[in-house]
């Protein structure tokens, strides 16, 4: 199990609180853990540290978290305390995950060769739990081999021959002894510490019918000929299979981190020198060429220097269309080049790439508690002392009142041996609740729910910051969508292109976009791209070119003098627009920024250039409304656009909050919080963090800003509305997993606890009762575990 880092930062953008300059991140890997009972106890024995500000352990994902103060507690201080408690631990390397730092001298960020390390010790950690796998599965089927005959002479040969009672001891006790140890080993170094826990129950009932079959054997007069070797076996057996099921369940809870790590490319072909070197991946620097050939993958995140492709990024984005890619796109690693050949510029290596940050989100996040589970917790913290309690209580109440079970037993027709001892059968009631009490379906309740959900997120596109996340996102009943980036593509594009009825559209429109060659302005780029985008071919650099603040500009293309603007620009040269006058307008209230072309001081046309919704933009606003969601946009820019976008996508007048300042959309979301909603705010901008976080759930376009991401609590790395539907969904389902998971966890020790305490009461439990509870304690852990795992089904109903 591992105990990481836990990067506190999103408590600290919560509370305003800067983060600690002292703060300190740990990472373990502990052995030993058996249930959740171990977690909780680890949780403590770290947390009375001085120093220690946090720590939290994760039965399911079989790992935790550690935040400490190091000038006040060292790693080797915490290694020696989890040793202390019965459990080793190793640490593991940490990689730095803030992206938002204070001011102040940091640690260097991780290098290549703490990657590689890492990824090679997760590879060796999945060697060791294939092994173990492959260990239990063979003691599994030792413990079936010789349990199977145990039941059989029990159920159908009991006293028809003699010796049979030692036939059954020389069969059970292998049982007891070498499938059982793991139980007994677990229980008598929690005994060495004064502390109990699962293994401290199994261990107790299964001993207590061993050794009571044994008196039986060797001194039948004292205790009777009665002999439990089936009970032992089958407590042992039963339950072994249910950790064996638990721990093959569990391995695939984490397929989604295993498929994350395994789609980094393992070596690149690099340019050093001007000569192609293929070199490990890790070993890349930012800066360097790369070289990426169709169907290979690009090794790490970059930009295209030359070459055109359609690059498969449906591993990291969850799209399933190629995207095209040329000269100065952005690419991701791991991704696939289809097509053609590609010279990329590393951007971003190792730790910093695009996929190491999701594993490290989707780590984190399956490390993580929600705040449901904290009921869980308490409960589990204090189970196994209560259990035994409770067991000891049972065993004294039906050895007093043992002629009364006689007396019933009586009454039914019969008197066997259980009911005519009230000693026999006050331990086989005392051992059944031993037996069938276990906080095992309590501890995975929550995690293993967590880790699916947050797994099949990652596989589309998804990133779940944490339980505390899921919990939030799944109350949401209303959303509010920036509109920059978000509803829209958030860059311009050429929309309107209206020429006099005597002018040629594209010879206005090539002079028009060859004088924006000289303007860096956003509205100038879209001018040129549209214009190269319908064929046209641009004249060289425009001459005299002269930018006009606020009004557009003027400059000489091949002779020509051409004026690109506003009305106001037009009216300075003296130029009249009357007969595009009525076109400009239209224009502008569809949303739109016009701009008027003179050429040669005349009017030739007007064309408008607009931030386009994206393509699913409309479809995610109508189901997030037909989800029973109420959904807001909120923009800086004026009302006209801001409600023309609003109409295209289908967002209520009502709802459009227009001409805000950046620095009030918090102040706009918790206006909306006041009115008693749950609000959900989605942007992707620096200037979207405040609100991100003033939100009860932030989603972050994944297209956007790293602050933007680290302030949310869901990141769509695909940067598509369609994703906040799938998030929603996914969050509601993953809760409603978690809820069914602890009900029927609850329900299972509320009803089968008191029916092991009366079992002597019910005629078919009266000797078979602990076997019942064995199976039923190991079919509660496999059925959570199980229940969680059909959130692998997401999206495919």
């Amino acid at each position: 199990m591992a105990i990481e880092a836990e990067n506190s930062l999103d408590k600290d953008i919560e509370s305003g609180a800067k983060p600690s300059l002292t703060e300190g991140q740990a990472a373990f890997a502990v052995e030993g853990m058996t249930c959740a009972s171990c977690a909780m106890r680890i949780e403590k024995g770290l947390k009375k540290l001085s120093g220690v500000q946090d720590a939290q352990v994760n039965l399911a994902t079989e790992r935790g978290r550690v935040v400490y103060d190091p000038v006040q507690v060292t790693v080797e201080q915490m290694v020696q305390k989890v040793d202390a408690l019965g459990y080793k631990a190793i640490p593991l390397p940490v990689v730095n995950t803030q992206t938002v730092q204070p001011p102040v001298e940091t640690e260097p960020p991780a290098t290549p060769a703490i990657q590689q390390d890492a990824r090679q010790q997760e590879e060796a950690r999945s060697q060791r739990r294939a092994a173990e796998l492959v260990r239990k599965r063979n003691l599994l089927l030792l413990g079936v081999g010789l349990t199977i005959p145990v039941a059989i002479l029990n159920m159908f040969f009991m006293n028809r021959f003699a010796g049979e009672n030692v036939l059954l001891f020389l069969l059970t006790t292998p049982v007891w002894a070498l499938v059982g140890w793991e139980f007994h080993r677990g229980a008598l170094k929690t005994l060495r510490h004064g502390s109990a826990n699962m293994d401290t129950l199994i261990s107790l009932g299964s001993t207590a019918a061993y050794l009571l079959s044994i008196v039986a054997t060797v001194l039948p007069r004292l205790v009777g000929a009665m002999t439990f070797y089936d009970t032992a076996a089958l407590i042992i057996t039963l339950i072994y299979l249910g950790k064996y099921l638990e721990a093959r369940a569990k391995g695939q809870t984490n397929e989604a981190i295993k498929k994350l790590m395994g789609l980094q490319a393992r070596t690149a072909h690099v340019l050093r020198n001007g000569e192609e070197i293929e070199l490990p991946v890790e070993q890349v620097q930012v800066g360097d060429e790369l070289i990426v050939r169709p169907g290979e993958k690009i090794p790490v995140d970059g930009q295209v220097i030359s070459g055109l492709s359609a690059v498969d990024e449906a591993m990291i984005t969850g799209e399933s269309i190629p995207v095209e890619k040329t000269a100065g796109d952005s690419i991701i690693g791991a991704t696939v080049n289809q097509r053609g050949l590609l010279r990329v510029q590393a951007t971003r290596v190792g730790a910093d790439t695009m996929l190491a940050n999701i594993i490290r989100m989707v780590e984190q996040a399956q490390g993580s508690k929600a705040p449901i589970q904290r009921l869980a917790d308490k409960i589990s913290s204090i189970f196994v002392p209560v259990v035994l309690v409770i067991a000891s209580v049972t065993f004294i109440a039906w050895a007093i009142t043992g002629h009364f079970t006689a007396a019933t037993a009586a009454m039914a027709g019969g008197m066997d041996v259980a009911a005519s001892n009230p000693w026999i059968t006050a331990l086989v009631a005392a051992v059944a609740v031993l037996v069938v009490a276990c906080p095992c379906a309590l501890g995975l309740a929550t995690p293993t729910a967590i880790m699916v959900g947050t797994g099949k997120g990652a596989e589309q596109g998804i990133l779940i910051k944490g339980g505390e996340s899921l919990e939030r996102i799944q109350a949401v009943d209303a959303v509010l969508l920036d509109k920059t980036g978000t509803i829209t593509r958030g860059k311009p594009e050429l929309t309107d292109v209206v020429a006099l009825p005597d002018g040629q559209v594209d010879t206005m429109l090539r002079l028009a976009a060859s004088a924006e060659q000289g303007s860096e302005h956003p509205l100038a780029t879209a001018l040129i791209e549209g214009a190269q985008a319908r064929g046209i071919v641009l004249a060289n650099r425009p001459e005299n070119f002269v930018a006009l603040a606020g009004r557009g500009l003027q400059a000489t293309v091949e002779g020509h003098s051409v004026l690109v603007g506003s009305r106001t620009l037009l009216k300075e040269h003296g130029i009249s627009y009357d007969s595009l006058a009525g076109q400009m307008t239209l224009v502008e209230e569809q949303g739109k920024t016009a701009m008027l072309i003179a050429i040669d001081q005349q009017a030739a046309g007007v064309v408008g250039v607009a931030d386009t919704v994206k393509d699913s933009s409309a479809e995610a606003v109508k189901k997030l409304q037909q989800q029973g969601l109420s959904v807001w946009m909120i923009t800086g820019d004026n009302t006209l656009t801001a409600q023309a976008i609003a109409d295209e996508v289908g967002i209520a007048s009502e709802h459009v909050l227009a001409e805000v300042l950046p620095e009030d959309k918090a102040h706009q979301v918790k206006r909306l919080q006041d009115k008693g909603l749950v609000v959900a705010f989605a942007g992707d901008g620096i200037n979207d963090a405040p609100a991100l976080v003033q939100a009860d759930a932030g989603i972050a376009m994944g297209t956007g800003t790293d602050i933007a991401m680290e302030a949310s609590d869901i990141t769509l790395v695909k940067g598509n509305l369609q994703s906040i539907v799938t998030a929603l969904s996914l969050s509601r389902a993953t809760m409603r997993t978690i809820k069914q998971n602890l009900f029927w966890a609850f329900a299972y020790n509320v009803i089968l606890i008191p029916t092991a305490i009366l079992s002597p009461l019910i005629p078919f439990l009266r000797e078979q009762a602990p076997i019942f509870a064995a199976a039923a304690m190991a079919l509660s852990s496999v059925t959570v575990v199980s229940n969680s795992l059909r959130l692998r089904r997401f999206g495919k109903r």
